[in-house]
């Protein structure tokens, strides 16, 4: 099973969710493999402290010229929906951090002038964190798409040959946007850690609208419950959403964050909370 542990927004609590979810799944005797999927600023090694066991680049299939006899018949441009290859009267312009990857400018060129070439994008780490296999992606520095990197990401952890009873925690990038999407589209279920207030329920909204764009479930978590008021909830009731938990606000809880320290390992209240999603999270 694959479970998103996904947020329409930043700083919503996503992470903690997530990480201390692997922890306690792990010490209750599940397989877990959990992957930090928001590459272009992972964060969940701060707090499963996993020892690195492999990193490997990642790269993307981009055109090149052949040679340079093109003719500048622009059906390669044509092709191309992301202004990644531009023909000029005099030259061919390729512009590899804007393409997808997708083939199309090759299949276009009637010339066979265009050939496919590899190029580094970010990098795929892997370790162990007590019971849990540890899997995160770094995107490089200036790289403008992380979804490419992400599907790698998810390939590698979860291959075919994972056995049917194991559980894949994706903590995935917060928001609504292409990186967001890619990870959605291949969750069995997505949990949605939102706050109870008006910025946290306009978010919720979009990333319920997301996951339902692309057929997946959802549940929610509403994180510091008691610091706003009760629209998010009243809402999520009204739309037959499932809510596992509502986390109340806790000082403990943030100095661990804020220490690196697994919250449910020394917070008992908050390991009850995320016990309660663990439990409902097993039984879906």
């Amino acid at each position: 099973m694959r479970l998103a542990v996904a947020s329409g927004k930043g700083g919503t609590g996503k992470t903690i969710v997530a990480t201390n979810l692997a922890w306690l799944l792990d010490r209750s005797g599940h397989r877990v493999t959990y992957v930090d999927s928001d590459v272009e600023a992972p964060n969940g090694h701060l707090y499963l402290h996993p020892e690195w066991t492999g990193e490997r680049r990642f790269t993307v299939p981009v055109p090149a010229l052949r040679s340079k006899t093109c003719s500048g018949c622009g059906d390669c441009q044509r092709a191309c929906a992301f202004n990644a290859i531009i023909a000029l009267p005099d030259r061919v312009m390729l512009f590899p951090e804007l393409c997808h990857g997708c083939g199309g400018c090759l299949l276009a060129c009637e010339a066979d002038e265009l050939v496919e070439v590899e190029r580094e994008v970010g990098t795929l780490r892997s370790g162990k964190s007590g019971g849990v296999d540890f899997r995160d992606g770094v995107l490089d520095v200036g790289e403008a798409k992380a979804p490419p990197l992400i599907e790698g990401l998810l390939r590698d952890a979860a291959p075919e040959s994972t056995p049917a009873g194991d559980l894949v925690i994706i903590d995935a990038p917060p928001g609504t946007s292409c990186s967001a999407v890619a990870v959605a589209r291949g969750a069995d279920l997505v949990l949605l850690v939102t706050e109870p207030t008006p910025f946290g329920l306009h978010d919720l909204e979009l990333a319920v609208g997301m996951c339902r764009a692309v057929e997946r479930p959802v549940c929610a978590v509403i994180n510091r419950s008691d610091i706003g008021d009760d629209e998010s909830s009243r809402w999520i009731q009204r739309e037959s959403i499932p809510l596992l938990a509502e986390i109340p606000y806790s000082h403990e809880v943030a100095a661990a964050y804020a220490s690196g320290e697994l919250a449910a390992r020394v917070v008992p209240s908050f390991r009850q909370s995320v016990a309660q999603i663990a439990r409902a999270v097993m039984e879906w």
